[in-house]
């Protein structure tokens, strides 16, 4: 066990929730597309709103809604009671949850009860754990392996694709060698499936191709247009060093709003399915910008299985809101539902999007 090392994971977990709570870390002028797409109106639904089936499967099992608590935090003492309150609200919505990265419970045995309680609170639902890219090219040891999905009884595994964060974090890990090779190991052995989720950058089709025949069975895109991890990570490197980041005025623009964008991921994914009839069982996660219901809906046309969110949750459940922020989404949804004629998530997908 690295002391050092922990307090610096620690720390930084605590600088990620702060600043996503209270700076702007938005992607400037990228937007996530949703807003590019309409559904086409039905004027004779012939269905009742009370009879709207939201429900829907994930990995085999049969889940509230399509829409997952995405990966946070845990790691430190404050992260208990995050996780505690988010497994809460997944629990009573029958929806799945994700931890943030399990680093920290690995070099210190002292912080695994902070992503432990999540599997305590919500004890039906599925819940994933999680573990980024550079540790991933290390190569897991069964013992690493066994304590994160022990921990949680986990039902998956989450492996973090983070390179620009990595970038511009101060002390980030930029060695992205070997990923793909002990994913491939990974998969193999392991016996839980395993999502793979970029952090706000999204997942090309060629780089769903390369993860899908290393085993992955569920791809998060994660696209641009949400949270921009670069700009979190510029916001810690200037008031670490006081000066705003180590690249050119003329690139910066750029690099901070790197990234594909939340439903150009999609469209691109689902025409990969479409090609390659081998990956068809592969299921995908919209997220990355996600901030109502009708963002799932159009999410569930556009090819994936649920959507996903972090940051505008871990906003509501900073303002006491999480429960009602939930529960207004899937009401957006509802609304959606009904005014397509869809009574089912299933007929909802096969609904026609209009590009406005």
């Amino acid at each position: 066990m690295n002391d050092k090392a922990t307090k610096g994971t620690i720390e930084r977990k605590q600088n990620h929730v702060e600043i996503c709570l209270h700076d702007n870390v938005a992607f400037n002028g990228k937007t996530t597309g949703f807003e590019r797409f309409a559904f086409e109106h039905d004027a004779l639904p012939e269905l009742s709103l009370s009879d709207i089936d939201i429900s829907t499967t994930f990995l085999g099992k049969k889940i509230g809604a399509p829409l997952m608590i995405s990966s946070m935090t845990g790691g430190y003492s404050e992260a208990a009671t995050l996780n505690q309150q988010l497994a809460e609200a997944a629990e009573q919505f029958g929806i799945p949850l994700g931890v943030g990265s399990m680093r920290a419970a690995l070099e210190n045995r002292s912080y695994r009860e902070s992503f432990a309680v999540a599997r305590k609170y919500a004890p039906s639902v599925l819940i994933f754990a999680n573990i980024g890219a550079p540790e991933i090219a290390r190569g897991l040891t069964e013992t690493d392996i066994n304590t994160m999905l022990e921990l949680l009884e986990a039902d998956g595994l989450i492996v973090h694709l983070n390179a620009a964060q990595e970038l511009f974090q101060p002390e980030g890990n930029t060695d992205f060698r070997h990923v793909l090779e002990q994913l491939t190991i990974l998969t193999a052995k392991i016996p839980v499936p395993v999502i793979v989720k970029e952090v706000g950058c999204g997942i090309s089709a060629s780089a769903a191709r390369r993860l899908i025949e290393a085993g992955v069975k569920v791809i998060d895109v994660a696209g641009a247009g949400g949270c921009s991890w670069q700009k979190v990570e510029a916001i810690r490197y200037t008031r670490q060093f006081g000066q705003e980041t180590r690249f050119s005025v003329p690139a910066l623009e750029e690099l901070l709003n790197w990234g594909i964008p939340t439903t150009q991921c999609l469209l691109d994914i689902r025409r990969l399915k479409k090609e390659s009839p081998c990956f068809s069982d592969i299921e995908v996660i919209a997220s990355g910008g996600i901030q109502c219901g009708t963002d799932i809906a159009k999410s569930l046309a556009l090819g994936a299985q649920l959507a996903a969110s972090a940051r505008h949750l871990l906003k509501a459940l900073h303002e006491g809101a999480l429960e009602k922020t939930i529960a207004s989404w899937l009401n957006d949804l509802r609304a959606v539902m009904f005014l397509t004629g869809s009574a089912t998530t299933a007929e909802l997908r096969h609904k026609t999007l209009i590009i406005t």
